[in-house]
């Protein structure tokens, strides 16, 4: 990891980063991540959901629609695994 001077900080000083980042009020220097997937999942969890619901029969089906809407990535993982590797 690089300090704002391009120096290269060591394990001790990354750690005192961001001990600072968490502790500090004003965290200009401070970079937040990993907020991208969360918009993602976000926007999947919707798609899904109305995919589901919309192809159930009745209200325990749009029940089990909205339940597996939340887990739609599992879907998609074993679906990708089963395409990969038959």
């Amino acid at each position: 990891m690089l300090h704002q001077n391009n120096t290269i900080m060591n394990a001790e000083a990354i750690k005192q980063h961001f001990q600072n980042c968490r502790t500090s009020a004003n965290s200009e220097n401070c970079t937040r991540t990993g907020r991208g997937p969360n918009c993602f999942y976000g926007l999947g969890f919707i798609g899904a959901a109305v995919y589901f619901i919309s192809q159930s029969t009745g209200f325990w089906m749009g029940a089990v629609g909205f339940l597996k809407a939340l887990v739609w990535p599992v879907f998609l993982v074993y679906e990708a695994f089963h395409y990969i590797a038959p």
